[in-house]
């Protein structure tokens, strides 16, 4: 019986055997490829934008139009992307309301030091700017005003301090100038007793003096008056043939206004703080005729002016009161600042601001030795039929107005083409004859805008 079983058990053994080497022997499962992991996300870093300016009171329209302008940049420069010392950049604007209060302008620069801001935009007003500017120089943190003009904010000795539009002193030069050119042999000056008014006013006085003009009267009011009918009065006497004010929209309007209630002759010539639609909304139909200037070239003449313009208006449901394009170049300045040094250290990219070199909206940007604008140019406009009407560009060398004029003749060319085109297929060969005559002209115009230059 063992014997049977151990045959049996062979047998199994033997059968087990011969199935085995039958069988071809599976393969072992291969492993699915390990993917590489995914390289860790940037860090993201917010930088922060202090952006200062009148929110509320009667400059809050010139306020809302400067923080509008930064805001759309931070909004661009945010879909960008930028990456900058190897971290994600997201910029942040922390707008403060300076009520164009020099007091209150030092207590919200303080407030901006104290949250550590990466930099300033602003501020608005030179009244403010002038003292606030001290603090940001304490804290080395980089500022760039699209708006403040007087030259002492520049003149302090700030490493810290620039500007992206003229001065007063080449804007008060450019009006006095340009007062002489229209006729004018007497001029009564009225100030708001501002750094910016005030400034403005004395650098205008220098130079229609220099230019032989006869300074019969000169008054000052304040920044938040509205009744100047017993400076008028006394102007009215003295027979002026011009009358230039230095200051903001908010008094320059009413000014206006009044002067027509009293009978006065003379024109009305200011500063960009009157050249704005708020000007001639408080004036009404006084404001007709007269003139004020801007820095720099119209956004029209402008390569990125008419998009920018586009841009600002679609987003906002607002047209650009004044500074706005300004401040939208400063904020991109900066920006591109933090670029070039590859950090948003403070101490880091100031060094870069001065070596600008940025073909901004407004211009192209750099800065001289003070962190004035270089060649700042400045434009005269005349206040028609509810509108700011370009008149002509002084000063800021000769490029620019070359540039101005030369698109201005090409428009010209383009219009007399045009209007050939229609003659020949309306009015016939004496039409056609005359439309070339145009185009010949206009581009005569061309030749001599390029040649002057």
């Amino acid at each position: 019986m063992q014997a049977k079983l151990s045959l049996v058990a062979l047998s199994v053994v033997a059968a087990f055997a011969l199935s085995a080497c039958g069988q071809k022997e599976e393969p072992k499962p291969v492993a699915a490829p390990v993917a590489p992991a995914a390289p860790a996300p940037k860090p993201e870093m917010v930088v922060k934008l202090g952006h200062v300016a009148p929110m509320t009171g009667p400059q809050a329209h010139l306020g809302k139009d400067n923080e509008n302008g930064a805001r759309l940049a931070i909004e661009e420069l945010n879909a960008q992307g930028l990456e900058i010392g190897g971290a994600r950049i997201k910029f942040e604007l922390l707008g403060e309301d300076d009520q164009a209060d020099p007091k209150q302008g030092s207590i919200v620069a303080q407030k901006l030091v104290d949250a550590k801001v990466n930099g300033v935009i602003g501020h608005l007003n030179s009244g403010t700017t002038i003292p606030a500017s001290k603090l940001y120089s304490d804290a080395g943190i980089p500022q760039i005003s699209g708006s403040a003009t007087n030259p002492k904010y520049t003149q302090q000795g700030f490493a810290t301090a620039f500007r992206v539009m003229a001065n007063d002193v080449q804007q008060g030069k450019a009006l006095g100038e340009f007062a002489a050119k229209q006729g004018v042999k007497t001029v009564a000056v009225v100030d708001d007793r501002t750094a910016y008014g005030q400034g403005l006013a004395e650098e205008f006085k220098k130079s229609a003096l220099a230019a032989g003009l006869k300074v019969v009267a000169d008054e000052f009011t304040n920044d938040k008056a509205t009744d100047f009918k017993a400076i008028l009065t006394k102007i009215k006497s003295k027979k002026a043939d011009l009358v230039f004010f230095g200051g903001m929209d908010a008094q320059g309007g009413p000014m206006a206004k009044q002067m027509k209630e009293l009978g006065i002759k003379a024109k009305f010539l200011g500063g960009d703080g009157v050249c704005t639609p708020e000007f001639m909304k408080l004036g009404g139909e006084a404001t007709e005729g007269n003139f004020c200037s801007l820095p720099g070239m119209p956004l029209e003449k402008l390569a990125k002016g008419p998009e920018f313009k586009d841009k600002f208006t679609k987003k906002f449901g607002a047209e650009i009161q004044l500074y706005a394009p300004y401040v939208y170049d400063a904020v991109m300045v900066m920006a591109d600042s933090m670029k070039r040094a590859n950090s948003v250290e403070s101490a880091m990219f100031l060094p870069e601001i001065g070596k600008t070199k940025y073909d901004g909206v407004t211009s192209m940007i750099e800065f001289d030795q003070f962190g004035d604008l270089k060649g700042g140019a400045i434009s005269v406009y005349q206040y028609k039929g509810g509108k700011l009407e370009y008149v002509e560009t002084l000063g800021g060398g000769t490029v620019a107005a070359a540039v101005a004029e030369v698109k201005e003749a090409v428009a010209e060319v383009k219009d007399a083409a045009k209007a050939v085109a229609g003659a020949a297929t309306t009015a016939g060969a004496e039409a056609v004859k005359a439309g070339a005559e145009a185009v010949k002209g206009a581009a005569e115009a061309t030749k001599a805008a390029v040649e002057k230059k």
